[in-house]
């Protein structure tokens, strides 16, 4: 049975299994057609079993494309889902494995979504892993990044790239100060024209993201939030440890959250997170003037949540 644990205004976190919720009656009658932005990271297809569950090989395949219509019915016309999803390797040998792949293409089949576009989100503060091929047999390299892949009911979704503008190189600053330019034809083909120096405020961003720090910000991100310190994956710890709460494993970086609810809503608009964790997707929903709706299966990964929302909600709307 789902419940909410939080609810504030139109925001909502509920707990309970996220394939029910969504297959729901109530909750299809509810926001059929609503909401804007489903931003995720279900449980990656891991050999070994995390405590917040997780399949493995073909059953993934299966349960991960159960969710496929249900999410689908839940977006506006033009709406976006995006997904994260990591790498896995096959059992006992050093092999990748291309089960997120085919699940990936399972769920588009079912869905009838377009694919706009992948990104991949590069950490160079990842562990090595997996740790028998990289550190003790020093036979592969070690996987730091993983994949998201944005899909939409249309070509066309709501989106602007302007909201995520990066900062221009030291050497496109030169340009721009010293006028240095030669338009023409390039040996690729491209035309450089003079308006190649207009200021439009920043660089167009790549779909290649690199995590500075984990958690904050991306290389040359201008819009960043600034982060207090109730944010602060720090105090989130501190918070769990005081309360005699477990830490979700594998919590969203927060520049990832936002980088792509800046893209792809406007302010007052509706994202849902249906693997909600630690709320990370809530939480920048909320700094962002955007509704939000998550659900997580574990009452304790919520209540280590709250504070996220420390300035936003009262303490004790959590509900035992």
């Amino acid at each position: 049975m789902n419940r909410k644990i939080f609810n504030k205004n139109e925001s909502v976190s509920y707990q309970g299994d996220s394939l029910k919720l969504v297959k729901s009656k109530w909750f299809k009658k509810k926001y059929g057609g609503k909401i804007n932005l489903i931003f995720t990271s279900p449980p990656f297809n891991l050999i070994l079993k995390k405590k917040y569950g997780n399949e493995y090989g073909e059953e993934y395949v299966k349960w991960f494309s159960e969710f496929s219509k249900p999410l689908t019915d839940l977006l506006t016309d033009d709406g976006s889902i995006v997904i994260e999803l990591g790498n896995s390797w096959e059992k006992g040998i050093p092999a990748f494995s291309t089960i997120p792949l085919e699940a990936l293409l399972e769920f588009k089949r079912k869905s009838g979504l377009y694919l706009c576009q992948e990104f991949i989100c590069h950490n160079p503060s990842r562990l090595p892993s997996p740790a028998e091929w990289v550190t003790v047999n020093r036979i592969r390299v070690k996987d730091s990044y993983t994949r998201l892949w944005w899909l939409s009911k249309t070509p066309f979704p709501k989106s602007d790239n302007k909201n995520i503008l990066v900062q221009y190189s030291n050497s496109m600053r030169m340009k721009m100060k010293n006028k240095n330019v030669n338009p023409g034809i390039r040996p690729s083909g491209h035309k450089i024209s003079d308006n190649f120096l207009k200021n439009n405020n920043g660089s167009i961003s790549p779909n290649f993201l690199t995590l500075n720090n984990q958690e904050y910000l991306f290389e040359g991100l201008e819009n960043s939030l600034s982060i207090s310190n109730s944010f602060n994956q720090k105090t989130y710890n501190l918070f769990c440890e005081l309360n005699s709460l477990p830490k979700h494993p594998a919590r969203m970086p927060i520049a990832l959250t936002e980088y792509f609810i800046r893209f792809l809503t406007d302010e007052n608009d509706l994202v849902f997170d249906p693997f909600g964790g630690s709320n990370t997707t809530g939480m920048v929903s909320e700094v962002l003037n955007r509704r939000w709706l998550s659900c997580e299966k574990n009452l304790e990964y919520i209540k280590g949540s709250l504070i996220r929302f420390y300035n936003f909600f009262p303490t004790d709307v959590i509900k035992d």
